[in-house]
């Protein structure tokens, strides 16, 4: 029976889920796969919708009940933060501390209300909050930032190389601010394998040798990933892949819990997302 996979056109998914999808994978099961941003699949996913998907570090306390946090597949690193983009004439207003502009007069444009993104950017805002947000869809942002529609846009991925092109300017990288002030790396899109449906260990296994298989021989993998690219050029293709596929993609390790266990953490205890009761440390075997 084949399992039900969402994950997103992005190429470091397509990438990482090459040989899964195709059948290349020993002893894994055929899959129907669903290509959707992860704002839509956030909210599929609190449906129950799939067996295996994508979703935001952001959304896990509201799915740990249902899904399995499976420790590979994912997209976590270091230097690949979100963006907070404006236009290069605009007055992003006096800072309010060194490398702080202070937003909470503008209105911003973000890709989702529990995409990691927004949850680091609200983190980052805490102390001076936008007048208003936006849920946009991504690829709506950086035009609407550039026409002046929104004061500044949150931006993520492939946005990181092309950006420049809109004529916008990066006010922070809230990669980098993370970072500096916790010393983790950032997590940003999480593998859930839905409880009673799907052997979390098993899974784990599958997507690991999917990984392994990608990297063994990236040609294998670059007509299906350039056909879901959304009219990426190669170039920034192989540099998205470059980035959001490493080390923490066949294995979360120590440093990857902490990372999330730290940003859900806080995100808890500023009230903006509920306590998880399920240990993150463990929860893929739970």
């Amino acid at each position: 029976m084949a399992l039900s996979l969402a994950i997103s056109p992005c190429p470091n998914d397509t990438f990482v889920f090459h040989a899964l999808v195709h059948g290349l994978v020993p002893g894994a099961p055929p899959v129907d796969v669903t290509y959707a941003d992860v704002d839509v699949t956030n909210t599929a996913a609190e449906r129950g919708a799939f067996d295996l998907v994508k979703v935001s570090y952001a959304a896990l306390p509201w799915l740990l009940d249902d899904y399995h946090l499976l420790p590979c597949g994912g997209a976590l690193g270091r230097g690949c933060g979100p963006l907070v983009l404006t236009r290069g004439d605009r007055d992003p207003g006096q800072p309010d501390s060194p490398g702080r502009p202070d937003l909470s007069g503008a209105t911003v444009a973000v890709p989702g209300d529990r995409t990691t993104a927004y949850l680091l950017f609200r983190l980052w805002a805490a102390e001076r909050p936008p007048a208003r947000i936006e849920v946009v869809p991504f690829h709506e942002i950086m035009p609407g930032v550039a026409a002046g529609r929104y004061d500044a846009g949150l931006v993520i991925h492939e946005a990181r190389f092309t950006y420049p092109r809109h004529g916008l300017t990066a006010l922070v990288d809230l990669g980098e601010w993370w970072e500096a002030d916790t010393g983790l790396p950032i997590p940003l899109g999480a593998i859930l394998a839905r409880r009673g449906a799907v052997d979390p260990e098993a899974a784990a296994g599958w997507i690991r040798e999917s990984v392994r298989r990608a990297w063994a021989d990236p040609a294998a993998s670059r007509e299906y990933v350039l056909a879901h690219a959304q009219e990426m050029e190669p170039d920034v293709v192989d540099r998205h892949i470059g980035l959001y596929v490493n080390e923490f993609t066949a294995d979360l390790g120590d440093a990857g819990f902490a990372a999330v266990q730290a940003l859900l953490g806080r995100a808890a205890d500023a009230g903006l997302v509920p306590q998880t009761s399920s240990s993150l440390a463990t929860a893929w075997t739970s």
